[in-house]
């Protein structure tokens, strides 16, 4: 079952991915409406998870669909569907390329299977439990192993983002200061995504986010845990899709991590 809901997972964030790459080559910020003071949708967004409900619908009708944009569909399921259909909305409509499609399926609430498309940089993260994972390029050719960086603390290259709510953004900026401070680099990419997936691959050592939604994460947390990371809640506690905060990191920096946001706090 596991291969059947990778394929498809797969195909379904390639084929919305390739439609709204479209989009963005033409893209114009008149066209955005707001969802909130700080957060936006397009039209992009919208033709993305059609695509990919309706393919999941049809086949898998049974399973239960957690999607940023149409909610929770409430199915009685022991798979869970939980869909970005586009990360990083706010990118995609300057024209920064770091946005991407997020599809994770958990299984009786454990993570089983996680893809990340990112269409303008040619790169597909694909994660399944137990399996490992890879990084392919758009046409799934090359398909190299992913593995967490063996950077330490004093190194490391942190990644960090935050929900839409005002205490969120509050927790994310005393952190953000705290590493600019105290670490050696420390930066938001935008696509929550994306850093998961630059975690997993060895390109930054960590993310840290305060008020993040499943949908956010859920493909990215097994890519992390599968190329050798850790991903936890803000005390140090496994990770679940009821968590609300979330670090993931290469494992060496994990415990430094927990330590810095919780001193940031303090500030």
């Amino acid at each position: 079952m596991s291969n059947q809901i990778k394929k498809l997972a797969i195909n379904s964030a390639l084929e919305a991915g390739d439609l709204i790459l479209k989009k963005y080559r033409k893209f114009g910020r008149g066209t955005i409406q707001f969802k909130s003071k700080h957060e936006i949708l397009t039209e992009a967004d919208k033709i993305s998870e059609k695509k990919i409900l309706s393919r999941i619908k049809k086949n898998f009708p049974d399973h239960r669909i957690l999607s940023e944009e149409s909610g929770d569909s409430e199915a009685d399921s022991d798979y869970i569907w939980v869909v970005d259909p586009l990360d990083g909305t706010t990118n995609f409509s300057i024209h920064n390329p770091l946005w991407s499609i997020s599809i994770g399926v958990t299984y009786k609430k454990e993570p089983l299977v996680g893809v990340i498309y990112a269409p303008f940089l040619e790169e597909i993260y694909v994660a399944e439990k137990g399996k490992g994972a890879k990084i392919y390029s758009s046409s799934l050719t090359n398909g190299k192993r992913m593995s967490v960086s063996s950077m330490k603390a004093d190194k490391a290259i942190h990644a960090f983002c935050h929900g839409h709510d005002e205490e969120s953004k509050k927790r994310a900026l005393k952190y953000y200061n705290y590493q600019k401070e105290y670490g050696f680099d420390c930066r938001q990419l935008g696509s929550a995504a994306i850093e998961l997936a630059y975690v997993a691959s060895g390109r930054v050592e960590s993310i840290t986010i305060p008020g993040t939604n499943p949908w956010d994460v859920a493909a990215g947390v097994l890519m992390v845990q599968e190329a050798g990371g850790r991903a936890t809640d803000m005390n140090n506690k496994k990770w679940t899709l009821d968590n609300k905060d979330i670090v993931a990191s290469n494992g060496k920096v994990h415990s430094a991590l927990i330590k810095a946001f919780k001193e940031s706090e303090a500030i």
